[in-house]
């Protein structure tokens, strides 16, 4: 599951009025802290280019932070269609192209159709690239010739230099059912991809992934209309332990357009999390997982003789992190990959052949991003934890082993390089810092600033509360890292209610030395509870990431029994505090966080309860009801872990204790309705009271129009209510 990102916003106070936060303000938007849009290193090393008022692409200088040129204007562009915005671009590798997005339209979190151009930037000619209906992903060809695109589960190629010709590839994709070159819902969501087709290195043949979803279960939502009767939206979903599409993988060649499948090794339950091109025409990468997610294998397949060779296995107690197919990226002869082999995650260089000729990194830390290879230099550009678990750096280091530390402050930075590594685009905050935006040279030597958020900076200090990092310790020994956010007037005297929001999803991260800590950037929300009386703490328990794989695959086969444990674990350790009314301790969270609320609240270590209130989100209540790639990669099948699975929100509903709010949407996409039905009927008959806001329509993020002030100001006034 994945964390909800919340609105960021901003004040604006009237003169001669004191200054105070309003959940208003929080739903709107208006704390914003400036940050750089979007931006792609272009070929010549030395400018990227960015997206302007959604009308123009503009190329500036790495250097001097000065506009170059302008690549794409609406206003002047010469077209039959009369453009007035455009939402995104894709450039093609000689850059003498442009793809432009229009009339985006989300299919679930990642995939969307569009209308797109091909805009010809010599000539500022404008074209569809197809009057077939909208598209899906269309990716150049190495040689930038080609464009192949999806739509409605076919595959199509269109040749640039024979007058935008265009080609079906595939005639046997059907809504439901069978799947070009485009993930389905669960392939998507679990393994963040919108895209699984690729072109071979000479430009030559077209490599997808065809799923075949005819066996997976079809779940049913009702949607609702003040028009007309209720009507279901459809679409496929298979639970922890149901089928799974079935993946097989597929060549067609541009010339003679034969179409092949290819000799991978795959058993029938596998998946394909990613699919690349390399460096040698005759080698696509292939990346499969088995269904319990332990093994990954990376097979070096031929598009023309079907043949795939296996260059790496990686079996990983547990399970194989996502990182080690996100960050994978391929050079000549070469691929870097990141890997949990040691208990860290380190970064790795191979040879295509799948030799190891390089252990970049190693230590007790973790590399958490991987930013790419200077073949000019040797150098490998990364960002790790290696100052601390909290904070991010950057680094270099050479072929011959040799690390230099590139950012200069402590805290938590986050790069861009450009494509001859000279220069790096860096955001840097801490947890009273607010993003400042930089530019750097490859020693890590500032250039010049593009965005320093000052004004931020100076109304946080005047409106925020006092926040701090700290390590609690629990009764069983445990360290816990924390932050704390105080009442602007905190007396140390009075003794003060806390509310406790979480997270505490495999993997995640919560308390970090930077800007982004909360549920709003800044403790923007937790500065509205401290206007109201409250401490907010949040805490890291057991399971998070960047502590090592032991820390955090400890709770496999197993979710939210040691992270609820760790949350009441914390919350008895606050009470030990003198400022703190251990008697009137709150806690929430959304999504994974709801779940973990709902199982923190049914402890009771030595019979006493912990927490006095509580609010789940869209929390999962039981993970029978939650999707099979994401689920079994913590807890396997439900046929082989019935004890674990049995051990949810629903199975602990008569332990609960402490005034409860249930929040949902009806059209959660991700974490059903369903959780909130079956919850609320185990609460019913273990007869618990709780209250419940239910909203119409709105998915797992749930917002829209005024709904999400509704939902922060329903979670202020339970806790105003019952702390």
């Amino acid at each position: 599951m994945k964390r909800i990102l919340p609105l960021l916003f901003c004040l604006l106070s009237a003169p001669g009025v004191k200054a105070q936060l309003s959940i208003a303000d929080v739903a709107a938007g208006k704390y914003m802290p400036q940050s750089l849009a979007a931006l792609t290193p272009m070929a010549d090393g030395e400018s990227y280019s960015q997206l302007i008022d959604n009308k123009r692409i503009v190329r500036t200088s790495f250097r001097t932070g000065k506009g170059i040129a302008t690549l794409f204007d609406v206003a002047t562009a010469r077209s039959k269609t009369n453009l007035s915005t455009i939402d995104g671009y894709i450039i093609s590798p000689d850059e003498s192209r442009i793809l432009i997005q229009t009339n985006t339209k989300y299919v679930y979190r990642r995939t969307f159709t569009a209308d797109w151009y091909i805009y010809e930037v010599a000539n500022n000619r404008l074209e569809p690239l197809s009057d077939g209906g909208p598209q899906m992903a269309p990716t150049f060809s190495p040689d930038g010739n080609v464009v192949a695109f999806a739509r409605e589960g076919n595959l199509y190629v269109v040749k640039l230099l024979y007058g935008n010709a265009e080609t079906q590839v595939t005639r046997d994709g059907a809504q439901g059912k069978i799947s070009n070159g485009i993930p389905d819902w669960v392939n998507e969501e679990e393994f963040s991809t919108s895209r699984s087709f690729c072109f071979s290195a000479d430009s030559e043949l077209l490599v997808w992934v065809r799923y075949d979803e005819s066996g997976v279960q079809v779940y049913d939502m009702p949607m609702y209309s003040s028009e007309r009767l209720p009507y279901p939206y459809s679409y496929k979903y298979p639970v922890a332990g149901a089928a799974n599409a079935t993946v097989s993988v597929h060549s067609y060649d541009l010339k003679n357009r034969n179409t092949r499948q290819l000799d991978i090794p795959l058993a029938a339950d596998d998946y394909i999390p990613r699919i690349a091109t390399t460096s040698d025409a005759d080698k696509v990468c292939v990346v499969t997982l088995n269904r319990h997610q332990d093994r990954m294998d990376i097979y070096m397949a031929n598009p023309r003789s079907t043949v795939a060779r296996q260059v790496l296995r990686e079996e990983i107690p547990h399970y194989v992190n996502e990182s080690a197919y996100t960050d994978l990226q391929f050079y000549p002869g070469h691929f870097a990959i990141l890997s949990e082999r040691t208990g860290h995650q380190h970064l790795y260089w191979y040879t295509l052949q799948g030799n190891l000729e390089q252990t970049v990194t190693q230590g007790d830390f973790e590399v958490t991003s991987f930013h790419g290879y200077d073949t000019a230099t040797g150098r490998f550009f990364y960002t790790s934890t290696q100052e601390s678990p909290l904070r991010r750096a950057v680094y270099a280091t050479d072929r011959k082993g040799r690390t230099t530390k590139l950012s200069q402050q402590a805290g938590t930075n986050a790069a861009t390089f450009s494509k001859n590594y000279r220069y790096y685009v860096n955001t840097y905050s801490t947890i009273n810092q607010p993003p400042v935006t930089t530019v750097c040279d490859a020693s890590g030597r500032t250039l010049h600033t593009l965005i320093t958020n000052d004004a931020l900076r100076q109304q946080a200090d005047k409106l925020f509360g006092q926040k701090e990092l700290l390590t609690l310790t629990t009764a069983d020994g445990l360290q816990l890292n924390a932050w704390m956010l105080r009442p602007r007037d905190f007396n140390p005297s009075r003794r003060y209610p806390v509310i406790m929001y979480q997270y505490s999803g495999p993997g995640s991260q919560e308390v970090t030395d930077s800007w982004s800590c909360g549920f709003q950037p800044g403790g923007a929300l937790e500065s509205v509870f401290a206007q109201e009386g409250y401490i907010s703490v949040v805490v890291d328990g057991r399971g998070t990431g960047f502590r090592g794989a032991e820390w955090e695959k400890c709770t496999y086969l197993r979710l939210g029994q040691l992270e609820a444990h760790d949350q009441a674990a914390a919350a008895q350790a606050l009470a030990q505090l003198p400022y703190i009314d251990g008697s009137r301790i709150g806690i929430w969270g959304w999504s994974f966080g709801g779940f973990n609320a709902l199982m923190a609240m049914a402890e009771a270590p030595g019979g006493q309860a912990v927490f006095k209130a509580g609010c789940a989100v869209a929390p999962v209540t039981s993970w029978r009801f939650y999707d099979s790639a994401y689920t079994e990669r913590f807890m396997r099948t439900p046929q082989e872990n019935p004890d674990g699975y049995d051990d949810c929100p629903i199975a602990r509903a008569s332990r609960i204790q402490g005034a409860l709010l249930l929040i949902h949407g009806t059209a959660a996409d991700n974490v059903h309705f369903r959780n909130f039905t079956e919850m609320s009927e185990a609460l019913v008959q273990a007869d618990k009271p709780f209250d419940c806001q239910i909203y119409r329509n709105r998915n797992h993020s749930i917002y829209g129009g005024n709904t999400r002030k509704h939902l922060l100001s329903r979670i202020l006034r339970h806790f105003k209510q019952n702390l």
